[in-house]
């Protein structure tokens, strides 16, 4: 009994959390809107039209966009760190998001190049594309190598690799193009537009789904791949879903965003402090809402802290994600110790 109110308190508080942050980040701006005017502001009849447009067309679709990637980019680092049994394996260690980024890259500059429109699917395909590349070089290196800390080296210098490239193929984008460029490659929620916020929910929305009605194999999967097995599991196909998963949400972060540090790491595990409990039925939804609050937490000091100036998001991200994976690697030596 004294779980489950612990479990409703922790989903509460994210809940409440994360409508709290995302009402800050409407009204907090160069434009400040206090909270209390920010119904009429939103009204069809409001005369303060400039208002209206900065916070709807603006830091609305940003806003959400924070949210939605957030924890897109969270659910992910939870589905890898299930599949390699690691606690610091993320799209980001793994160079899966630098892969992405490298190939999403290279689309939008040939785009620039030839004149031809680049939406939004088109930018996931190209993520994808370039997640699940990466993602088999770590597959096929992890059979050679057996020790994980050495996977996760490889899989960081596969990731200063693409990102080498990536800065490289930027450097040589179109001089009024450049700017737009280097923004989204350091990892940045600004210029989301309601059309990429919408085909942004879309796709997490289902692949969110679809991890959530794979909790109950993951918790066969975290008791060890011989018990999986006895329970009935096909490993093989289930492994290849969460390839396929936390690619997909992955892919959609750093197609919208660049590539965000530290939040598929940080996040799993505060969360599972929240909760105290590691059973996939509560860690999926409770990893979506931290992610989120966190991203819209990271954003809106990135925004604001030194005004006009915008910081990088995975600055951000980084200050506050990267204690958590010292604390992790130091706990898990005193694990090892004792």
């Amino acid at each position: 009994m004294l779980k489950h109110k612990r479990y409703y308190a922790a989903f509460i508080i994210l809940i409440l959390l994360a409508f709290f942050l995302l009402t800050l980040n409407l009204c907090i701006g160069s434009v400040a809107t206090p909270f209390t005017e920010l119904p009429d502001i939103l009204g069809k009849d409001s005369a303060d039209t400039v208002s209206r447009d900065i916070i709807t067309q603006i830091r609305a679709p940003r806003a959400l966009a924070a949210g939605i990637l957030g924890g897109a980019l969270a659910l992910s680092g939870y589905l890898l760190q299930t599949f390699f049994h690691n606690p610091i394996a993320s799209p980001f260690t793994l160079g899966i998001s630098s892969g992405a980024k490298l190939v999403v890259a290279l689309v939008m500059v040939a785009s620039l190049g030839f004149s031809f429109h680049l939406n939004s699917w088109m930018m996931i395909f190209a993520a994808f594309a370039g997640s699940l590349l990466c993602m088999g070089f770590v597959i096929l290196a992890s059979r050679v190598i057996s020790h994980m800390a050495m996977l996760i080296v490889s899989g960081v210098m596969i990731g200063y690799i693409c990102s080498a490239v990536t800065d490289f193929v930027v450097t040589f984008a179109d001089d009024e193009n450049i700017v737009n460029l280097h923004n989204w490659s350091q990892g940045s929620f600004s210029g989301i537009t309601w059309e990429n916020v919408a085909v942004m929910a879309v796709v997490t929305a289902v692949a969110s789904f679809c991890v959530f009605l794979l909790s109950k194999p993951i918790s066969a999967y975290q008791m060890g791949e011989a018990y999986a097995r006895n329970m009935g599991l096909n490993v093989r196909t289930f492994r290849i879903l969460l390839v396929i998963l936390s690619s997909i949400l992955s892919a959609c972060v750093t197609a919208f965003a660049g590539p965000v540090s530290f939040v598929g790491i940080a996040v799993p595990h505060l969360i599972k402090r929240l909760l105290g409990t590691v059973r996939p039925l509560l860690m999926i939804p409770a990893c979506f809402l931290g992610g989120a609050v966190f991203c819209l937490f990271c954003d809106l000091l990135a925004r604001t802290m030194f005004a006009p100036t915008e910081l990088s998001i995975s600055t951000v991200t980084a200050v506050f994600g990267a204690p958590v994976v010292i604390y992790i690697m130091i706990h898990k030596k005193k694990e090892r110790a004792e």
